[in-house]
Order: structure tokens, then C-alpha cells, then sequence
């Protein structure tokens, strides 16, 4: 069986379960296909007081860290905020090389192009096999100065990338340079004996969620760049038209406290639910007892968020921003532009108030991760085969 080595900071932790899911699922559906190990590896800032990111809640993952189907080793490795930036792939790969080489990997992954794909390019050129680069999204829509060339840097050297959305496919291409001959799309797929219709009435009892509330759920990290804002003012201007309407977030992030407050503020915390982190479960079952499923991220790549939702038979209101145009549709929800807190409540409003086929809506969708495991798999198999013609 090929040996691939994946490299990500990207996978749920107990303190974060909603982060890099998808990750979680094709390596595990990859590593029926293949041998596969996975190092996870996390920058370590300083504990002095003013070093938070602004974007990701960081903590500590041991060496005991447990993934579900995975063969995982843990790491750290060195880092200031912004200072170190133009060095940490650098400092990464030195963390990562010795670690692969006793694995004796015939290929690398590195999800998330900077600074983690960098370590696996700087790796697999150490080892003299190829590197295949998977991009995510904001790993390459949201870019500037140093990481902006590094990226550049890394997705030059690499043997392939994948991205999860035609839309990302040709931005790469044209806003990258990358070689179109080598970037293949991998559309992203969803667990299909967790993201399925249930019974709407008995996920609402278990949940506490009154049988007549319009329920709107958002699924996600805690980030302004995912919409919060503009979701907090479209919700306000909801709940003012109609007492039943109420939201669920369901997530974590550095916003956490910021949004508590501002939804105290307004007066409406009795109408939102915030559950916290959940596993992809419990994450079925809110998006199941919602009306909609919304989504205003300013970028994204391929949201599984959305996917999961139509699983569900739910109806989604999300920004038209990178490969969302390719799942939703008028038979399953409504996309508004970013960054538009009147245009977002406008659309949920509408949607609340239409009649939606659940059956019709999760029958648009049946793509598995043992398909992107597959469509993965292949794509390491023809890399290492041009690589040995060259």
C-alpha cells in the first residue's frame, strides 16, 4: 500500500471540535486505502499576556491526543505572532523531517499552504519524494506580505495541489500562477450515516427547543471573518419582526465573549442557543432542529458546513463567496452578497417563511469521503507517477 504522510494543524481538539472536520474524515477514510500518518502540528506561542491570535483559540494537545481512525503523532513547534511569520515553515519543517523519515513516507500532504504546506514541501524535498499541496481556503483567499510570497513560494515547489472547489481551482490558477495541469479539484464530501434527515420534533425535545420556534443554526468558528457581525445585526432585526425567530450557534472561538456580550446587550439572550464545540453528532442534530442552516462568511472554500446541512434536508442562506455557488442552488437556499447585514436578514426572512421539501433538498447530495479518500488517493498515485517519468 502507498505510505502518504499528511501534515495539517487543521484537526478537532477538545477545546475546538468543529475544527478541520473535514480533515479528520478523509484521512480516516484514506488511511482504509492507504498507509497513512498524520502529524499535527501546532505552532507554540509564548505565554506572555498580549500574544493571542486573533483567529484561532490555541492550547495544548499532548502526546496522548487521540483521533478516531487516524494513526496521529503531535507536535509543536516554536513561534511569535506576526515576528516569526516569514519563518515558520522553515522552523515547522525542521520539526517535522526527522519525524517523517522514520515513517519513510512515498508521498507528503501538507493541508493548509502556509506555513504547514511549506514544512511539507521542505520535507519532501529533504526525502527526495513528491509534495502535494491541499488548500482549504482562507489559506489562500486571505492573503498578504509575507504570507502572501510564501504561499506563492509553496505552491510553486509542489509536485500538485488540491483544492476542495472549482471556483478555488481557477483562483489558484489565476491569482497564483499555479500550473493548471496540476491542480485538481477534490470536492469535499460528508459522513452519511451521521448528516442524514431526523425527526425534527424529537431532536427539538432532546434540545430544548420549543416546537414552534423558527430556529436559524450557524456551525463554525467564532471569527469576524465568518459573518458574525453581520449574522448578530440580521438576527436583531429578525427577532424585532417576529418573537418566534431565535438562533443557534453552535462553535467556538476568540468572539466567544464578544458575542455573549453584544447578544446580552441587545436583550435576546433568551433566544439564542449556544451549545459550545459540539462532535459532528450533536452538530446533526441542531442543524436538524433548525429551519436553516446559515453561513456569512466573507471566504470560503468548499463549506462541509453547507453540505452537511443539505444532508440534513435543511435549507441554507449563505454568502456567495468562493465554492459555495457550487452547492447551493435555488432548490436549497438563497445566497446574498458578503459583508451585507440588511441583505443576509432580507434572505433569512424569506427562506423562514417558504415551504421547503426536506426530501428533495437531501437528495442533491450524496458525495462520501470514501469518494474524496478515493479522488485523493488518485491524485498522490499520478503525482508519484510523473514524478518517476521526469
Amino acid at each position: 500500500m502507498l505510505r502518504i504522510a499528511v501534515v495539517t494543524p487543521m484537526l478537532p481538539v477538545p477545546y475546538d471540535q468543529t475544527r478541520g472536520r473535514y480533515i479528520h474524515e478523509t484521512v480516516r477514510s484514506l488511511s482504509r486505502l492507504a498507509t497513512v500518518r498524520t502529524y499535527f502540528q501546532t505552532l507554540q506561542y509564548p505565554r506572555l499576556p498580549g500574544l493571542k491570535s486573533k483567529h484561532f483559540i490555541y492550547g495544548s494537545v499532548g502526546a496522548d491526543y487521540k483521533l478516531d481512525g487516524c494513526d496521529v503523532e503531535t507536535y509543536t513547534y516554536p513561534a511569535l505572532p506576526v515576528l516569526s511569520r516569514g519563518f515558520n515553515g522553515h522552523v515547522a519543517s525542521l520539526a517535522l523531517t526527522p519525524r517523517a523519515r522514520r515513517f519513510a513516507p512515498d508521498v507528503i500532504i501538507g493541508y493548509w499552504v502556509y506555513p504547514d504546506g511549506y514544512a511539507a514541501l521542505r520535507c519532501a524535498q529533504a526525502l527526495g519524494i513528491p509534495c502535494v499541496i491541499g488548500a482549504l481556503g482562507s489559506d489562500i483567499h486571505v492573503r498578504s506580505g509575507v504570507n502572501d510570497r510564501m504561499t506563492r513560494r509553496t505552491i510553486a515547489g509542489a509536485d500538485a495541489m488540491i483544492t476542495v472547489s472549482e471556483a478555488m481551482r481557477e483562483y489558484a490558477i489565476r491569482e497564483f500562477d499555479a500550473a493548471p495541469d496540476r491542480v485538481h479539484t477534490v470536492v469535499n464530501g460528508f459522513n452519511t450515516s451521521v448528516f442524514r434527515q431526523l425527526d425534527q420534533a424529537q431532536v427539538r425535545a432532546k434540545l430544548n427547543v420549543a416546537p414552534d420556534e423558527k430556529m436559524m443554526v450557524y456551525v463554525g468558528r467564532f471569527v469576524e471573518a465568518k459573518g458574525m457581525r453581520e449574522l448578530i445585526t440580521a438576527f436583531q432585526q429578525l427577532a424585532a419582526r417576529d418573537p418566534k425567530v431565535t438562533l443557534a450557534l453552535v462553535g467556538d472561538g476568540v468572539m466567544k465573549d464578544g458575542l455573549t456580550e453584544l447578544v446580552r446587550s441587545s436583550g435576546l439572550a433568551g433566544r439564542v442557543h449556544m451549545p459550545g464545540g459540539l462532535a459532528p453528532e450533536q452538530v446533526a442534530e441542531w442543524i436538524n432542529a433548525a429551519n436553516l442552516l446559515t453561513l456569512p462568511s466573507w471566504s470560503e472554500g468548499y463549506p462541509n458546513v453547507v453540505v452537511e446541512a443539505i444532508a440534513c434536508g435543511r435549507p441554507v442562506v449563505a454568502t456567495d463567496v468562493g465554492g459555495v455557488k457550487e452547492i447551493v442552488n435555488p432548490a436549497n437556499g438563497v445566497m446574498v452578497p458578503p459583508r451585507d447585514a440588511a441583505r443576509l436578514a432580507d434572505a433569512l426572512w424569506d427562506v423562514l417563511q417558504r415551504p421547503w421539501d426536506a426530501a428533495a433538498i437531501a437528495a442533491q447530495i450524496d458525495r462520501s469521503w470514501d469518494d474524496v479518500a478515493a479522488d485523493t488517493l488518485a491524485v498522490c498515485e499520478q503525482t508519484l507517477q510523473r514524478r518517476r517519468v521526469s
